[in-house]
């Protein structure tokens, strides 16, 4: 059995592809078709949420009288430096394949394009070979 490549989350034969995200998923190489690799982005969301925040307190320090000003600023101000101090949007890349006349499932995904190009060209050479 040849092995294309062998990494701490994944391994690539000329028979299986494993993928060990919790619980370990194998897929039978001959069997995968369609392959395709996708982007995503995970959302933005805390950042929307942060400057709609800081401009809400920047209206009520314009607009309200003395006690409601420091209330509705200050707190205002809190929760977006809260919200602000999330982790920044991460970039998720993936794997899918027609797998056994199910219409697409996710062979695998990684936030680290190096470590996903290595398994994805792994897979690639793996699928040439066992089609010859």
């Amino acid at each position: 059995m040849r092995t294309y490549y062998r990494g701490p989350d994944a391994a690539v034969t000329d028979e299986l592809f494993i993928w060990v995200a919790g619980t370990p998923k194998a897929f039978a190489v001959a069997d995968l078709r369609h392959v395709s690799l996708r982007r995503e982005v995970r959302s933005r969301f805390g950042r929307v949420v942060a400057g709609v925040l800081l401009a809400v307190a920047g209206a009520s320090w314009v607009q309200l009288g003395l006690p409601a000003k420091w209330y509705v600023g200050i707190g205002a101000l809190a929760v977006a430096l809260a919200v602000a101090g999330r982790p920044p949007p991460t970039l998720l890349w993936a794997l899918t394949a027609a797998y056994r006349g199910d219409e697409q499932v996710t062979l695998y995904t990684s936030a680290d394009v190096r470590v996903f190009n290595q398994v994805s060209r792994a897979l690639r050479r793996a699928m040439e070979d066992t089609r010859r």
